[in-house]
């Protein structure tokens, strides 16, 4: 693997934990949440992540509306995203108050703004299943990472979404998320989502390594949550590995 790229980038749903904290604001105390946790990558530090943190170019970025409750979850994998996309954006949604920064970044004219939402909901004229190929403007993805009731609620009091094309994707596969419960198995998490819209934006490359990082985070996270030992022999891992520089060895 090419060593020519560059560090990694900030997380940006990592700098908005900071800031919620800093601002007073604690996570809810959930079950198992007085495991130590690596600070970096959310998980037991018995099973840590960092080691496995891919490095990929993409021409597309990502944006992620978040709930307060949201980036503190440990199971969030918007993280991931923000991990594997260098050109990654997360803002707290609030219905009274507009972030200008997150006004600034859709007007940016070197990005072409999509809201990623189901089809079946938005008016047809909006509604797009590919991403248009543009050589002045890079696709931006706005993520609603969120439970579907949360991001529902978003979508509909976000004025400011209102003249952005929506990115309706077509899964042809169910969620892999079996992080939380949900009701319904074609809802896909935050991760499984960019992926798709990754791949249609051409970042191929990005969006396998999105895949199997997210496969070994649901791996490790699960395994200490069960007291596993981690293993690091599995086809998730060997599939991430091409996109790791600073990897621990795959052992038997």
């Amino acid at each position: 693997m090419s060593h020519a790229l560059k560090p990694f980038a900030s997380n940006a749903v990592a700098r908005l934990r900071d800031q919620r904290e800093e601002e007073g604001i604690r996570p809810i105390q959930a079950r198992g949440w007085r495991a130590p946790r690596c600070r970096a990558c959310r998980v037991i530090e018995s099973h840590c992540l960092c080691a496995w943190r891919p490095q990929v170019e993409t021409r597309s970025g990502v944006c992620l509306i978040m709930t307060n409750k949201e980036v503190f979850k440990p199971s969030n994998t918007g993280w991931l995203i923000a991990d594997v996309v260098r050109d990654n954006h997360a803002f707290i949604w609030s219905r009274t108050e507009v972030d200008q920064q997150l006004l600034q970044l859709l007007s940016d004219p070197q990005w072409q703004p999509y809201l990623v939402f189901p089809g079946e909901y938005v008016e047809p004229e909006r509604v797009t299943h590919g991403v248009e190929a543009d050589s002045t403007r890079r696709p931006l993805f706005i993520l609603l990472d969120a439970t579907w009731t949360e991001a529902r609620k978003i979508f509909r009091k976000s004025p400011y979404f209102d003249a952005l094309p929506i990115l309706s994707l077509l899964p042809e596969k169910l969620s892999r998320y079996r992080l939380r419960r949900s009701t319904r198995s074609e809802h896909l998490c935050t991760a499984e989502v960019a992926a798709l819209c990754l791949d249609l934006a051409g970042d191929v490359e990005a969006a396998s390594a999105l895949d199997a990082y997210f496969d070994v985070f649901s791996q490790h996270y699960l395994d200490a949550k069960h007291q596993l030992e981690m293993n690091v022999a599995t086809p998730a891992h060997a599939e991430l590995m091409p996109f790791v520089q600073n990897a621990v060895p795959v052992t038997g």
